[in-house]
């Protein structure tokens, strides 16, 4: 993904250099003729195309920011109700990722929406434990996190 940024720059840059403007409109339209070439080249360079994978980084910020919201009003509801019941508790989430730093950025979502608290990380890294603030429905609230935060950066890294 790194090399082909730095490729797409380079081709802005060259065009502005040949077509001898030097405005920011010019190194858009080579930026954009980069991407062109790029994307009829993709078979010839290693990896993916670069912005499938940014497309995919925008997702995962959008279904975090919807996750944050929706987890700001369940929270608020649970604590302005004149008689809460909630039932607070921890369980473990089997994580299907491998690397440090997907299981690291999923313990992070989780910690920063409302209502959820990475506690821990098992030594083998298969399960992290989490504090929640209710919990009806243990296999749902596992069900929910590998569907949405789980399934999402395992698109961005794969």
């Amino acid at each position: 993904m790194a090399f082909q940024i730095v490729i797409n720059l380079i081709i802005a840059f060259m065009w502005m250099f040949l077509s001898e403007s030097y405005t920011t409109p010019s190194f858009i339209v080579g930026y954009i003729l980069g991407l062109l070439l790029l994307f009829l080249l993709n078979r010839f360079i290693p990896d993916t195309f670069y912005l499938k994978r940014l497309f995919r980084i925008v997702k995962l910020l959008v279904l975090f920011v919807k996750e944050l919201v929706v987890s700001n009003i369940d929270i608020v509801k649970l604590v302005y109700s004149p008689k809460p019941t909630f039932e607070p508790g921890i369980f473990a989430l089997p994580t299907d990722l491998k690397s440090n730093w997907e299981i690291t950025l999923l313990a992070n979502l989780i910690s920063l929406t409302p209502g959820t608290l990475s506690v821990a990380i098992s030594s083998d890294n298969t399960h992290i434990y989490i504090h929640a603030m209710d919990i009806d429905d243990i296999h749902e609230s596992i069900n929910s996190i590998k569907d949405t935060f789980e399934k999402a950066i395992m698109e961005v890294t794969q």
